[in-house]
């Protein structure tokens, strides 16, 4: 019987295998779901019924900055998310932990520390990050998002206009403003510039 789903995402064919095996030594039973694309990754964490651990590249095709955590936390909040990422130093590690990250682990670090990371992630520990108030209520406020306000916002922040975001959502503009008036009354800004500035000061738009 499987012991629950987790999900490896992960545009390098290599290693998603190693994460595959690393994934598989901490949890023989569980069910491995692979994606290679932020878009399939999102998909399949919408779709999978017990899923209990995301294992996430930061630097996905599809993804910018930590835009790839915020969507999949926003598909499934309940879910941990580790990312497993070359991207460097503690500032890393901490601003993904405020988009719903529970933890970080380096691609070269050793096989079992890889494998303790997912036991860790899986047995609900959080690797806390350094307090910002400023950033973290800002944080807070994106996370309050539901993913296709996210994916509203990730065109924006791309420099899109509307009948761009619709066309690429398959929505209609007329939602698409929806949408827009949604996240500016979350976020508490009164614009789209301001919306976007919001975004880049947490890093959605910056490419890690």
């Amino acid at each position: 019987m499987s012991d629950g789903q987790i999900l490896i995402a992960d545009d390098h064919p290599l290693f998603r295998q190693a994460l595959c095996l690393a994934a598989a030594r901490v949890a023989p039973r569980a069910a491995l779901i692979e994606a290679g694309t932020l878009a399939a990754a999102a998909e399949a964490a919408a779709g999978a019924d017990a899923l209990r651990l995301i294992l996430l590249d930061l630097k996905m095709p599809g993804a910018q900055g930590f835009s790839g955590v915020a969507l999949l936390h926003a598909e499934r909040p309940e879910v941990p998310i580790l990312i497993v990422s070359s991207a460097e130093g503690l500032g890393v590690a901490q601003e993904a932990r405020r988009f719903g990250a529970v933890g970080f682990v380096g691609k070269d670090a050793p096989l079992e520390a890889i494998e303790a990371a997912i036991a860790r992630a899986l047995a609900g520990e959080v690797v806390p990050s350094a307090p910002d108030p400023e950033l973290d209520a800002v944080a807070e406020r994106v996370a309050s998002l539901t993913p296709m306000q996210l994916k509203v916002l990730l065109g924006v922040l791309g420099g899109q206009l509307n009948k761009q975001i619709a066309y690429d959502l398959a929505i209609s503009e007329a939602t698409v403003k929806a949408h827009m008036t949604a996240i500016l009354r979350k976020l508490d800004v009164g614009n789209r510039t301001q919306a976007v500035l919001a975004a880049r000061a947490l890093g959605l738009g910056v490419r890690h």
